[in-house]
């Protein structure tokens, strides 16, 4: 029994609403083992009062069931955040700062991948700046695609190229008035990026606070699927002002989506709502639905995390298309069907944000 084995057990305590553990949060503060009794002291900022105790109770099974712990005592220091400069409620982070320009900043995410997360994101964003534009506020909208393992939106949006560096600031690409700034950017087609944590960390503060995105009404974020680094980024990064929530329909994708989502409930951030993609297949002969995976999914996922049903998006080649060719299908076709659900949700989202 040693010191070193009782760290390795708190390295399976996550923070509450995270995949990410306490240890490499760097809350622990003291360590002991005498006696059979293992003595452990934390450091926590948050004003959310459930996460020390939840985070206790957790260790407290954790390293108890490690062999030789007989007794376990676990000190917790509450800090409350500051009332500047401060993470999110009920996460262990601190330093948001607001993106200089930007008015409203909301993220796109899925708790799985596949379900067309980005394709969404690129139309949403055509079609807020599409509404937007009719009041007089044009290229007020900007995606900042924090998927750095994968990147689609420059493919989505039809932008190929490295941007200008000016003033020390990345300028970033536009197209159909959308400013976007993307790692696929910044790496070639072919190469992989293998980073670790830190980097992908230090990757989306410099697109959150090295970007000249200039002024902006509404900057959304792409998200990667799941609850990893680049979330946990983003929130201690920039201030958020809602989460849209993607899904299909079907229960396997539903399920992870509510968990994912609750992430957000964690950091305070406020649901805007539930978008269900590939809802359907409109048979162009009849006009028929065909629920090819099934029905109801996102509208009971919003009713279980009780946020908003934002719509119904369909399964069409034109939006895979539209993705594939770098014309969304808000832009192609903006009198289609399919770009109608879009302006729609958009057009819900505009009201939830004031």
């Amino acid at each position: 029994m040693s010191i070193e084995a009782i760290q390795q057990a708190l390295k399976q305590v996550k923070y509450p609403g995270f995949s990410r553990d306490i240890v490499s949060f760097g809350l622990i503060r003291g360590l002991d083992f005498k006696d059979g009794k293992a003595s452990i002291q934390l450091a926590i900022t948050t004003s959310d009062p459930k996460v020390p105790s939840q985070i206790k109770g957790d260790i407290e099974q954790t390293v108890g069931g490690v062999g030789g712990v007989a007794e376990v005592d676990v000190e917790v220091a509450v800090s409350q955040p500051k009332a500047q400069a401060a993470g999110p409620a009920g996460s262990p982070m601190s330093g948001q700062t607001p993106i200089k320009g930007v008015k409203r900043a909301i993220a796109v995410a899925s708790g799985k991948g596949g379900v067309g997360k980005s394709t969404f994101a690129v139309n949403l964003a055509c079609a807020l700046g599409q509404r937007l534009g009719r009041k007089g506020l044009n290229n007020a909208v900007g995606i900042m695609d924090c998927d750095i393992y994968g990147p689609s939106v420059p493919l989505m949006i039809g932008l190929r190229g490295q941007p200008e560096i000016e003033d020390n600031n990345i300028i970033p690409l536009e197209n159909f008035g959308i400013k976007v700034m993307s790692m696929g950017f910044l790496v070639g087609d072919d190469s992989p990026v293998v980073w670790r944590g830190p980097m992908i960390m230090k990757t989306i503060q410099q697109f959150a606070q090295n970007v000249n995105w200039g002024d902006l009404e509404i900057l959304v974020v792409d998200l990667p699927p799941g609850t990893g680094d680049a979330h946990l980024s983003l929130v201690q990064t920039i201030p958020l002002d809602g989460a849209v929530i993607v899904t299909t329909p079907q229960p396997a994708s539903v399920n992870v989506t509510r968990k994912g989502a609750r992430m957000f409930d964690k950091v305070n951030v406020p649901l805007l709502g539930v978008a269900e993609n590939m809802s359907y297949y409109r048979d162009p002969a009849t006009g028929d639905h065909v629920a090819l995976f099934g029905e109801g999914g996102g509208r009971q996922a919003a009713e279980d995390l009780e946020t908003a049903f934002l719509g119904q998006v369909p399964l069409n080649p034109a939006i895979r298309q539209g993705g594939d060719s770098g014309i969304p299908v808000v832009i192609s076709d903006p009198d289609g069907v399919e770009a109608r659900v879009f302006f729609e949700i958009a057009d819900k989202i505009l009201e939830s944000l004031g």
